[in-house]
């Protein structure tokens, strides 16, 4: 009998009595409130117990709930009421202690990761610790404790300089959190600004940079915020560093990912246009991994830093790039389709390839791999550089393959079709899209079946276009193609594609000489292909609003579109501008050249608005030739 008598209570039963003390005192009073509750939860709970505890309150509040269903009696139903009051009570307090646990937990073993680490590791180590792409993401409670603990860590440390390096990581993280403070207030005003365009455009618009670097008091991040707003690379930062302060790197990384964040998330609520949403998103994260592509590269040229230190810190900043796009190809709205760059300027693409280049052929997941590469090659095709573009889709879509992200898959066999129509391999491009269209429908892609008609409605559109005469009975199916195409855009909110759409069948009605249906159809794509600043398609619209012109007998705004076409379509190197020649010359021939010429001149003010004067100058050679 003694035995059974002095046999210690297990865990389960220690809690089971825990608990049923816990109602009672709620219900006494002696517990007033879910905060006492949690007090007496984080004073009496043994560590690695949570499961056991969790299975206790589950246990007790079944009975509870069993007496509450079984009572008649109003007194005793009034009373079960009542511990299940406090059973809630405790469920709260439980839910909040396990919530703090679980972020002291992550700091902690966090802080153990930092503390195991080789010292001369320990920097690389934390920004592996803050890799947004692992779950637990540290949020800034978890940073402020982990700021808290670095520093405490740091006077149990018998070395100097490891101590002094632990606080360096501290006060690093506590400033960016204190910079971002000071600049979340305005993380979008530049956009509200005037004379200030939308984007991180390498021009000479400021962007956010210009009011960033007035806000910012620390010298690293004022120094960047500048730097950018003047259209300077990032490496000459690195490049010019003479010693290495840790807490300011710290800093920078912390308030960059902050102000990315946010952008991030104000963009992904903006509805879809030209000026904001998806593609500002896009821009946004190329935009951050490039400055730590930048920053990267000109460490590895910092003459006055050790060379241990140029390839260290080389290699940190490189890593960052790297989160930034792993981030961004993670997104489940990706941006697979277009519209990402067109806030960039030309320089900046050839930078965005140099410096994304080496992140990714570090990085091991193909299918992230894959989708930044179709948005790199879309940059690269914009740009007018198609070989480059080319090489860039056909590796995303044999990557694609490889993992099987058929949507990645459609998108590149899309982006190659456009490709080859803007190359005028019509055949090429039309087999293309048929992959495209056939896929997507399997895969219920509805956004990869809106480009695939587009580009097959307008590759259709092009092959007849060769034969010498077209019958409107051969035109039925592509103008169906294109249709359908443009309708799924529109409900996609897909401005890109319903642009080219406009155009093919706009090209497909002056085929069949019904110029009036075509002006209208051109009439929109121009519209739309001016808000998206899609160059190529801005030239074939003014080509053929040339062509529409002519067949109305229209010849002076035929004349203006025409010669608008040819200079555009040129610039873009498109062998099409020879035929807006032609058509310019012919209708030189029904103006007269002397009409012919004043007509240019008078509406040289229209052309300057389009093409700069440059440009207006360049028009007689062109035609010349």
């Amino acid at each position: 009998m003694s035995d059974a008598v002095s046999k210690p209570l297990t865990t389960r039963e220690r809690y089971l009595i825990f608990v049923e003390r816990i109602i009672l005192n709620i219900n006494n009073g002696k517990l007033l409130s879910k905060e006492h509750v949690y007090r007496i939860l984080s004073e009496s709970l043994e560590s690695g117990t949570g499961e056991i505890f969790e299975r206790a309150i589950a246990e007790h509040s079944d009975i509870l709930q069993g007496i509450f269903d079984a009572q008649t009696d109003v007194v005793k139903q009034a009373k079960a009421t009542q511990n299940l009051r406090a059973m809630k009570i405790l469920k709260d307090a439980w839910e909040q202690w396990q919530k703090n646990y679980q972020v002291q937990d992550t700091c902690a073993r966090g802080l153990q990761k930092i503390l195991d680490a080789d010292a001369q590791e320990r920097l690389a180590t934390l920004i592996q610790v803050l890799d947004p792409n692992y779950a637990p993401v540290f949020e800034r409670q978890h940073l402020q404790i982990l700021a808290q603990s670095l520093q405490k860590s740091a006077e149990t440390l018998a070395d100097d300089s490891e101590a002094f390096q632990l606080r360096q990581f501290a006060i690093g993280l506590n400033r960016g959190l204190a910079s971002f403070d000071l600049l979340e207030g305005s993380l979008v005003s530049w956009l509200y600004e005037a004379q200030r365009q939308v984007g991180f455009e390498r021009a000479k618009v400021a962007g956010p940079w210009h009011s960033w670097a007035q806000q910012s008091t620390s010298p690293l991040p004022k120094e960047l915020f500048a730097g950018q707003a003047l259209n300077q690379s990032a490496a000459a930062i690195a490049q010019s560093q003479r010693s290495i302060d840790l807490s300011a790197w710290v800093e920078l990384s912390i308030l960059l990912r902050y102000l990315q964040d946010g952008l991030v998330r104000w963009f992904d609520q903006q509805p879809y246009d030209a000026k904001a949403g998806l593609h500002m998103t896009g821009i946004t994260f190329v935009a951050f991994a490039m400055i730590w592509g930048e920053l990267s590269s000109g460490f590895q040229n910092a003459s006055q830093l050790s060379e241990c230190d140029r390839q260290y810190f080389a290699k940190i900043c490189f890593r960052l790039s790297l989160q930034t796009l792993r981030t961004f190809a993670q997104r489940e709205n990706f941006p697979l389709y277009g519209g990402v760059f067109a806030s960039f300027s030309g320089e900046s693409f050839r930078e965005t390839i140099n410096y994304l280049d080496q992140p990714l052929k570090e990085s091991e997941n193909t299918q992230e791999k894959a989708r930044i590469l179709t948005v790199l090659g879309y940059s690269q095709a914009w740009m007018g550089h198609h070989d480059q573009a080319i090489a860039l889709h056909q590796e995303a879509l044999n990557l694609a393959r490889e993992v099987g992200d058929q949507r990645c898959e459609i998108a590149n066999l899309n982006h190659l079709s456009r490709i080859s129509l803007v190359q005028k391999d019509f055949s090429t491009s039309e087999s293309q899209a048929q992959r495209a269209v056939i896929l997507a429908r399997q895969t219920g892609d509805r956004q990869g079946e809106a480009n695939a008609l587009a580009n097959l409605g307008y590759s259709e559109v092009m092959i007849a276009r060769q034969q010498e005469n077209v019958t409107p009975e051969e035109m039925e199916t592509p103008i169906n193609h294109l249709e359908r195409g443009q309708k799924l855009s529109e409900k996609l909110n897909d401005l890109q594609n319903q642009a080219l759409c406009w155009v093919g069948l706009g090209t497909a009605y002056i085929a069949i000489e019904q110029p009036s249906q075509a002006q209208i159809h051109l009439e929109k794509g121009l519209a739309l292909t001016q808000q998206i600043g899609d160059r190529d398609l801005q030239a074939l619209c003014h080509a053929y609003l040339g062509e529409s012109f002519y067949q109305l007998h229209q010849w002076e705004i035929g004349t203006y579109h025409a010669c608008l076409g040819m200079y555009l379509l040129e610039q873009r190197q498109s062998k099409a501008w020879q035929q807006s020649a032609a058509l310019v010359v012919i209708l030189r021939g029904k103006l007269g050249a002397e009409n012919f010429a004043n007509l240019l001149q008078q509406l040289r003010s229209q052309f300057i608005a389009v093409i700069g004067v440059d440009g207006f100058d360049h028009l007689p050679n062109l035609i010349d030739q």
